[in-house]
């Protein structure tokens, strides 16, 4: 992944709607089609890694609850 900031999983989440909207569309020229599937793993990844840290951080505050 680039050093750029980083991405919320609404950002992560948006961004890979879009890649799927153009392929779905055939907007994305066979020359692009390798690095918006490279893109698409990475935001997959941090979506991943989003909805993993959250669901561990909600399962503490259930177990401290209980």
């Amino acid at each position: 992944m680039n050093t750029e900031k980083k991405l919320t999983y609404t950002e992560s989440f948006e961004e890979l709607q879009a890649i799927v909207k153009k392929m779905e569309n055939a907007d994305v020229s066979v020359d692009d089609l390798l690095d918006q599937i490279k893109r698409a793993s990475e935001l997959i990844k941090i979506c991943k890694e989003k909805l993993t840290s959250t669901e561990k951080e909600v399962e503490n505050i259930i177990q401290k609850e209980v």
